[in-house]
């Protein structure tokens, strides 16, 4: 009997727990299955080429530090929606039928896709398009996949950016300065909030709440007035400024991208107040951090159960962490349920209990 042949692929921005997912997946499919385990390189623009690039998984792989490493060995791409994808004349071309052409080419029983609620969307068109069997497996650092308690990446991120507060505090005691930490969060302010908290913030502003720059100050003088003079910001990449315009950088490639509001807030404090401020801007620090042991640890369930779906000819189906389990859910339910921060979510009432400003009117 010929033994069934599955692919991985992942997709999106990279993130902490990704090689520990691809590692978890191959052990399962292997050892349980005896199934060959290919890994596309770069995501879906690996499946575009003639032929695929994809390297056939062994032991001898994941024989070293792997499940250390941030980051995907397989490398992946947030560039390019194969169905509206950019040409070197500056036009737009369908290229949706050559990644549908490249799954087919492999004869795989199965594609397990790692990414978020973008990378699902298009990979779950392709699938409707091209009768791809695919499984997904949420990852992104925002934890805004509304299907799952967590996704894979988030718990790194956290991490990251608190550590990063653990060493802005000494050096804003020392100096009495406010220490402004812009982390990323392009819609949602999870990263912010759960970093706040846990690295002893004083303001933490995230995009789901309104601020204002006076609301700001009073804090920092409330705080003053009990003889604290330095304080901690922390502010998620996606927070806009007073008049509720965007802060974006534009690059020489042409993108514009989130980033500047730590610049932002600074800039006004310092106008308005005596308070000397500087600004730490993580940005890709929190995806290429080696993960943290919960998203090694909720990336290896993930694959576990993800090639048992595939086994069970289970497709068209997103794995989910769900009360301390893993469960499936229809990938078009994690694409749904977007997850931002609520005002009802009990981190905000713990930030508020802790005296942190997150916003006016909260």
């Amino acid at each position: 009997m010929k033994n069934k042949k599955i692919g991985i692929l992942t997709s999106g921005g990279d993130c902490g727990g990704l090689n520990a997912a691809v590692r978890s997946i191959f052990y399962r499919a292997k050892n349980k299955y005896n199934m060959d385990v290919f890994g596309i390189q770069d995501g879906t623009a690996g499946l575009m080429k003639k032929p695929v690039a994809a390297i056939r998984l062994n032991h001898k792989i994941f024989g070293g530090y792997l499940l250390r490493q941030g980051g995907t060995f397989l490398g992946s791409t947030n560039k390019g929606n194969p169905f509206k994808f950019p040409t070197t004349d500056g036009k737009f071309a369908d290229k949706s039928k050559e990644i549908i052409e490249g799954y087919h080419s492999m004869n795989l029983d199965g594609l397990i896709i790692i990414g978020g609620d973008g990378s699902m969307q298009i990979l779950k068109k392709l699938a409707k398009e091209g009768n791809m069997k695919i499984v997904a497996i949420p990852k992104t650092i925002d934890n805004d996949v509304g299907a799952t308690e967590s996704s894979i990446g988030f718990h790194t991120a956290v991490d990251v950016a608190t550590q990063a507060l653990d060493n802005l505090q000494s050096t804003a005691a020392s100096h009495r300065r406010s220490m402004i930490l812009e982390v990323m969060g392009r819609d949602a302010g999870h990263i912010a909030l759960n970093a706040g908290i846990a690295g002893g913030a004083d303001v933490i502003l995230i995009p789901e709440i309104n601020y204002s720059i006076m609301g700001i100050i009073k804090k920092l003088n409330s705080m003053k007035k009990q003889d604290i003079q330095h304080s901690l910001i922390v502010v998620a990449e996606a927070v806009k400024k007073e008049n509720g315009a965007r802060v974006l950088h534009k690059y020489i490639d042409g993108e514009q991208r989130l980033g500047g509001i730590g610049d932002y807030i600074a800039k006004e404090l310092m106008k308005k107040t005596d308070v000397e401020c500087r600004v730490t801007t993580l940005g890709h620090v929190q995806r290429g951090a080696p993960p943290t042991a919960s998203d090694r640890i909720l990336a290896s369930a993930f694959g576990v159960y993800a090639v048992d779906l595939i086994n069970q000819k289970k497709f068209d189906r997103m794995v989910a962490w769900r009360d301390r389990r893993v469960v499936d859910v229809p990938i078009e339910e994690g694409i749904r349920t977007y997850k931002n921060v609520e005002r009802k979510d009990s981190l905000v009432e713990t930030a508020l209990s802790l005296d942190i400003y997150l916003g006016d009117n909260v």
